[in-house]
């Protein structure tokens, strides 16, 4: 089953199994490219794998109203990335600050309350998300201890007091080629044991950023993006 929710005033995407029973929830955050089509077949997939599954819409307006398949498309042609990459820039400020941060974890905490309350969850509830949803997994994780697994897919890790609240395990993707992130991983996973944290970094070599993107030309791995599938799977299925 499939249908759009409202939740702490984001639009939200809710896809789930009509079954009758209780089931896991799951929370898939995004893309900086908003909840779209291939986001929620993410979430489709999921749930035809058993999971309730909801995928907030965490970005502003303005910022979704740039993020065509024109601009994808000119971010990875040399002549036209000189000219887009400012204007993104500049429309992806707001995400920055403060208090837009503590909105969405405001946001992805009333998800959490909304799943578990439904009755056709049965309690378990997990987090995974791509890029900048990568990025608000940790965040998740770090600020709510009802999340029973994370599955970060190229994101950003915050910093060590928040790394610090963290009571869940972690399972992280990367792919070498990502030259943004692959170069402060050793320190996030000398991090993670110094704190004690369940934490498994998976890198993949010949890849970068986005390779579980099926929509993405430039960046999308089918081989890769398979074993990623299967690992988190897996994963889910040993903690919740």
């Amino acid at each position: 089953m499939k249908k759009d929710l409202t939740i702490n005033g984001a639009s939200t995407y809710h896809s789930y199994p009509d079954d009758g029973g209780k089931h896991p929830g799951l929370i898939v955050l995004e893309e900086i490219w908003g909840v779209n089509a291939h986001v929620k077949s993410v979430a489709d997939r999921f749930a035809a794998e058993g999971y309730s599954v909801l995928s907030p819409e965490l970005l502003p307006a303005g910022l979704l109203e740039l993020m065509t398949p024109q601009i994808q498309k000119d971010l990875f042609d040399p002549e036209k990335r000189n000219e887009v990459q400012p204007v993104l820039r500049a429309a992806m400020q707001p995400i920055q600050q403060p208090e837009y941060a503590a909105n969405a974890i405001a946001t992805l905490k009333a998800c959490v309350d909304y799943l578990m309350n439904d009755s056709g969850v049965n309690g378990s509830i997990a987090v995974v998300g791509f890029c900048f949803g990568g990025t608000y997994s940790f965040h998740l994780a770090a600020n709510d201890a009802r999340v029973k697994a994370a599955v970060p897919f190229y994101g950003h890790a915050p910093a060590s007091e928040e790394l610090a609240k963290i009571t869940c395990p972690v399972l992280a993707f990367y792919g070498d080629q990502d030259h943004g992130l692959m170069p402060g991983l050793p320190a996030l996973k000398e991090e993670m044991a110094k704190l004690g944290k369940d934490f498994e970094a998976v890198v993949y070599p010949g890849v970068g950023h986005a390779f579980f993107n099926d929509t993405n030309a430039h960046a999308y791995s089918a081989e890769v993006a398979k074993d990623a599938w299967e690992k988190t799977l897996a994963f889910f299925a040993a903690h919740l």
